[in-house]
Formats: C-alpha cells, structure tokens, sequence
C-alpha cells in the first residue's frame, strides 16, 4: 500500500512539480477563454479547472492526465447559458458528472477498442490543428511586438533545452512565460496580457446548490446538455488518455477514469464550475515537461488556484504572446507528423478514415462528430476487407451426379451476396454436399443466404447436406434458419 502510494505520487517528485506550475500558468488563460466562450464569468471556468484538476488527481484513472475546462465542452454550453442561465448550466454539470459515473459502472471505457489507430491520429491531428487556430486571434491586427515576443518565445522553447546542466532540469515553457513577463513588464511594452482577458477572481470557491427547480421540467431543459457533455467529455479524456498511455508507455484504468471524471464534474458543479474533461494540450504540456505521476495533476491545480486568487496582480502582467508561444509548442507537439510521412505507406483506407475524422472535428469543432464519423467509416472498410475472405470451392465426383461445396471463411452480411453468387443451381445433381468445417456465420443475414442457397436447390429437385457448423455457427442456424422447416420452399416462392 505505502509503496503503492510513493509509486503513484512521490516517485518523480522535482519534475511533477515544475510540470504542475507550467500547466498552472498555461491553463489560465484558456480557463478565461473558454469561459467567455460559454458566455459565463471567467472565475466559473477558473473554479472548474480548479476543482476537476484535484478531484481527478485523487480518484482519475490515468496518472500525470491534466484535466480541466476545455474549449470542446464550452462550445456545447452556449446555448444553455443564453436561453436558460448560469444556474441550469451548474446542475446540466451534476448531471453529466453522474451519467460519466454510470458509463463507468457500465464500463463503457472498454468500448475504447473499437476506436482504430487511424481514428486516433486523426482526432489527435484536428485538435493540434485546433489549438493552432484557437491562437490566431492573438496573433491577428496586433503590433510587432506580440509576434516579435511569440517568436522569441518559441526560440526560448526549443532551444532552452540544450543550455548545459539547466536546460534539461527546468521545463522551458515556464522559463518562457517568466522571461516573456519580466520583458514585458521591463520595456513597459503595450501588448495583451491575461489581465486583459477578464477580472480574475479574488476569493476560494464556496459550496452553493443550483438554484434550479427540482422537477421534470428543469430534467427535460438540462437532459439533452447533460448527455451531449457526458459523452464528448469521455471521449475526449479516453482519446487523452490513450495518447498520454503512447506518451509514456504506461497503461491507465479507462472505466476508472469514467467514474473519475464523473466525480470531478460533480465537485465542479457544486462549487460554481462549469463541465470539464482531459485536456490533451495540457496533458502533453504536462509530459513534456517532465510530469508523469498524480502529483502533477494536483499541483496545476492548486498552484492555478493559489495564483488566481493571491497573486492575481502578477499573473494578469503574462502577456498572451508567451502563452500563445506555449500553445504553439503545444499543437506543434501534438500533431502526428508521421501520419504525414505514412501516407504513402499505409493503406488507402487508414489515410481516408484520418482525414475524414481531422475534417469533421475541424469543421464541427465538435470532437465526437469526427470520432463517430472516423469509427463508422473504419467499421465499414474493414466489414468490406473481411467480406473478401471467403472463398468456395466445388468438387464434382466422377458420376457428375454429387458435387461438394468446400466454403472457407467469415459470412455475414458484407460477404453474403459472394456465398450465395459461388454456387451453381443450374447444374444437373442429385445431391450437393455443403462443407462448412472452415466456414463461420456471423449473423442473420448469413443465415438467411444458406436458407436461400439450400432451398434454390431443393427447387431444382436436388438433395442438400450441410455439415461441419462449429458451435457458435450452428447456434444461430438453429435458432434462425428457415430451409429446415416444412412450408420453406413455400415461403421462399412468396418472396
């Protein structure tokens, strides 16, 4: 147990820490952002990222994961905010939290499995992309001091790290904002700070009940938002979580994670935060720069809190030029640049189901009409691919009068058209054997083309054997097929 404890908390003490203060300053200005964004107050996205930063820390699934107020969250708030109001959001956030606890229960993380490799590079290449162009307004119709401080940042970024002893001791993001400020500060430049974003909150958050009424109407106005949230909220910590597991070659509790983020929405909710979810810009911060175990994740936490509220004064000096340089690292950092390489290499059909999911997300800004749309279209290429698998042969013996169907592989409904098209009805037998040793039959619509095969030749006066179901297969034959039953050729004939 105690060992268990140090392992998960204490065992990368300097650099979780260091990560945790990076994160800290990286997730104020988006907290404020996406709070604008949901058409709240900047402190109710600041409390969120406060409060679902440390629950999740204690009781998430997947170490060193920053998890906080994110943009794809906010975008599907704005409409409850507008026509309803800041206390219906506040239990829409209850709410999601207890569907994302359910779905864990229901462990419908492992439902993770389905997603191909191909989905997941292309959700990971539209959220750089998207982080890319969430700091385009930060960079357009301003003076050549923000993109001479951006630049310099960047410069700061990537090569800090190769100064000698402190290079690698010190995560150069956090030396990026702190020398971007104190220059800023220094030459008294006139740029955008985070100061300039919102009011930053002076106080702790306190517990407060929405003030909503408790009957079926309110369930009915807050339902629809609630599961909306639930859903892109889990599968935008899943994605995250899987490419933090790639990150680090560790793996991570996905139903715990479930639950975990359900918790933490919870707690948000209850102290005037909005819905959150992993952030996969501040999780790869986070790895970057060296955060690995629980610890990290409760340190941006609270140092955001700490910072917000008692050193409001020197944080809202940060010019967003260092943060935009940060984020820029960021989407940089995040973009699969080998799925670019493998074009050529991979198949076709991977490089269409990436891009497919890439455009959706970027177009919708909406993470699970691009995981959706990339899954069914990855579902429908590979139902084709294994179609092709079948294969029949026919073996006539020497009085031509007996012929054996050897059928070898999957049949279901992408292939049944093929195993129904492979036998001969026209030939004059007596009898026809149909050997499916090496065959399995997946589902109905497998079933209802032995049905036809076996009663087309009936039909034509020939007699019919099929052998050699496995278990599984003959189940289903079993319970659904229809050449076995006395009035089949009938109903075939009324088709």
């Amino acid at each position: 147990m105690l060992h268990s404890l140090k392992q998960t908390w204490l065992s990368n003490l300097r650099g979780d820490v260091l990560a945790g203060l990076v994160v800290a300053l990286a997730l104020i200005p988006e907290a404020i952002a996406f709070s604008i964004i949901a058409g709240v107050d900047p402190k109710v996205g600041l409390y969120a990222s406060f409060c679902i930063a440390v629950v999740i820390a204690f009781v998430g699934g997947r170490p060193g994961m920053i998890s906080a107020a994110t943009g794809a969250m906010a975008l599907l708030m704005v409409t409850l905010v507008k026509e309803h109001g800041l206390q219906y959001l506040l239990a829409a956030t209850l709410l999601c939290g207890v569907l994302q606890i359910g779905a864990g229960y229901l462990r419908l993380g492992s439902l993770m499995r389905f997603v191909s490799r191909s989905v997941v590079t292309g959700f990971v290449n539209a959220l750089a992309i998207l982080i890319f162009m969430a700091q385009l307004p930060e960079l357009t119709g301003v003076s050549w001091h923000v993109y001479a401080m951006t630049a310099a940042g960047l410069g700061i970024i990537y090569l800090f790290p190769y100064v000698p002893k402190v290079g690698k001791v010190i995560p150069s993001p956090l030396v990026c904002i702190l020398s971007m400020t104190a220059v800023a500060v220094y030459l008294g430049l006139d740029i955008r700070t985070v100061g300039d974003m919102g009011e930053l909150p002076d106080t702790l958050p306190v517990f407060l009940w929405p003030e909503v009424p408790l009957n079926l109407e309110t369930l009915a106005i807050i339902f629809p938002y609630a599961a909306a949230l639930a859903v892109v909220g889990l599968l935008e910590s899943l994605m995250t979580a899987t490419i933090v597991d790639d990150l680090t070659d560790t793996g991570s509790d996905k139903n715990r994670e479930c639950k975990g983020q359900g918790v933490a929405n919870i707690f948000s909710g209850l102290f005037g935060g909005m819905a959150g979810c992993a952030m996969i810009g501040q999780s790869v911060i986070n790895v970057k720069s060296g955060g690995r175990t629980r610890l990290s994740t409760l340190v941006a936490g609270v140092v955001l809190l700490l910072m917000v509220v008692f050193l409001s004064d020197w944080v809202s000096l940060i010019p967003m030029a260092a943060l935009v340089a940060v984020m820029i690292m960021v989407s940089i950092g995040t973009f699969s640049w080998d799925s670019l390489r493998n074009l050529r290499k991979h198949p076709l059909s991977t490089n269409i189901v990436m891009i497919v999911t890439v455009m959706v997300v970027v177009a919708t800004h909406n993470l699970a009409y691009g995981v959706l749309a990339g899954v069914l279209l990855a579902s429908l290429f590979f139902a084709n691919k294994v179609g092709h698998f079948l294969h029949i042969s026919a073996d006539i013996d020497a009085s031509g009068r007996h012929c054996t169907y050897r059928v070898v592989g999957q049949v279901f409904f992408s292939s049944s058209d093929k195993f129904v098209n492979a036998f001969d009805f026209k030939a004059a037998l007596e009898q026809v054997t149909i050997d499916l040793n090496r065959a399995h039959f997946w589902d109905i619509t497998a079933v209802a083309a032995l049905d036809k095969v076996v009663l087309k030749f009936r039909r034509e006066g020939t007699a019919v054997t099929v052998l050699g179901l496995n278990e599984a297969s003959a189940t289903i034959v079993d319970r659904f097929a229809a050449h076995d039953k006395p009035d089949a050729i009938d109903n075939l004939m009324s088709h």
